[in-house]
């Protein structure tokens, strides 16, 4: 007897089994659209520019434009999940739930080209959340611009709760980003004459441990920053003293500002190992478009109170995580709320076994439907009313 299973959990089969990294992911973008290419056409509208997705629902009124967003990404993986769907892209895999995500997506777009509401809804399929900041790149291209909600959602999976649950917190959800590079240029040589050459090595060396000082010593402890320097590569043999070292690693942070104040001092101490050790350091230090996700305070109220009262949802009041997403880079600019859905298995983000629980995808449709439709009916202005 053949399985049957829900519509968009093989959706999401679908898209796990063709995982594609950031600006590459045209077979993505090919079956996303055929997709929605399948739905009632009547009251949508769609842009595409390259791997980019979006689509209006136009709505019976159309007085606000209310905005979701979802992910299309994989990461450079190897999977290790033994799935009859497992990624048939070699070193490919949706180990972040990317997958999940655009499932999700389609089932509530699905549901609204069916049963449009009074304001539009716009639905932006977003390329390269991992590796460049799509979010960025087609903001300031003016991709949205014709179509710009006036409030912005997004979801993202999570491991560590069971199905049935969503949490998120007004503020900063998660941190801001910087990724780093450092090359360090000196004069390399034979090991027997070191007075002849100049280590990298060393130089290199020194500056990791002086940067440990910069969050123990330099950053208010109930702020909060982290800098991590995850890759050092320098030299080739034994015998021989290096000539370049380079160092890469990451920079997170709670606020914008802390993140600069950060990064200034990362600067200094690169300039003090320069004259120190008579070398040349290049500092490449790039938030792309990673800003803290910062939750606005009426859009999140709305949200968290909607959930608190349906039976079905266990609501939780989430931390704030130091993993960054560039959903921070759209709601600098749009009021909104970004939040956790539970999916419940034991290996985290970005792990090659990382395999969400399916049962979530189904009620993350259901219950962001039930959300957007109020939300775009105003019913969630007319029972603030009444309450008031």
């Amino acid at each position: 007897m053949v399985e049957k299973i829900d519509p968009f959990i093989k959706i999401r089969r679908d898209l796990h089994l063709i995982p594609e990294v950031g600006l590459e992911e045209y077979k993505t973008r090919d079956y996303l659209l055929k997709i929605i290419q399948q739905l009632p056409q009547e009251h949508l509208e769609i842009k595409v520019d390259e791997t980019a997705i979006l689509v209006r629902v136009k709505g019976t009124e159309g007085n606000r434009t209310i905005g979701w967003r979802t992910d299309i990404d994989g990461l450079p993986v190897v999977e290790k999940t033994d799935l009859t769907f497992e990624s048939t892209h070699e070193g490919r895999m949706h180990a972040c739930g990317h997958d999940v995500h655009m499932a999700i997506t389609l089932g509530i777009l699905t549901h609204f080209s069916e049963h449009p509401a009074k304001d539009h809804l716009v639905f932006f399929f977003q390329p390269a959340e991992e590796t460049v900041s799509g979010a960025k790149i087609y903001y300031d291209k003016g991709f949205l611009n014709e179509w710009m909600p006036d409030e912005f959602y997004a979801l993202h999976v999570d491991p560590n709760r069971p199905v049935g649950t969503i949490a998120t917190k007004e503020g900063t959800l998660f941190a801001s980003t910087c990724d780093l590079t450092v090359d360090f240029h000196g004069i390399g040589g034979h090991a027997a004459y070191p007075q002849e050459s100049n280590d990298m090595v060393v130089a290199a060396s020194q500056f990791v441990n002086q940067v440990q000082t910069i969050v123990s010593r330099n950053v208010n402890p109930v702020e909060g920053a982290v800098v991590t320097l995850g890759s050092f590569h320098a030299g080739t043999t034994g015998n021989v003293i290096s000539d370049h070292a380079r160092i890469e690693g990451t920079i997170r942070a709670l606020t914008k500002d802390m993140s600069y104040r950060v990064q200034k001092r990362f600067k200094e101490i690169a300039q003090g190992i320069e004259m120190t050790y008579q070398c040349k350091v290049d500092v490449d230090l790039n938030m792309y478009g990673y800003l803290p996700v910062i939750n606005t305070p009426k859009e999140t109220e709305a949200f968290v109170q909607f959930m608190k009262h349906r039976a079905d949802v266990h609501y939780e009041e989430a931390g704030t995580a130091m993993t960054g997403e560039d959903f921070g880079y759209l709601l600098d600019k749009v009021p909104g709320t970004m939040f956790w859905l539970g999916v419940d298995t034991p290996y985290g983000l970005h792990h090659p076994q990382m395999s969400p629980k399916e049962e979530a995808i189904p009620f993350a449709i259901k219950t962001v439907c039930d959300f957007l439709e109020a939300k775009a009916n105003h019913v969630l202005e007319q029972e603030k009313v009444a309450l008031s």
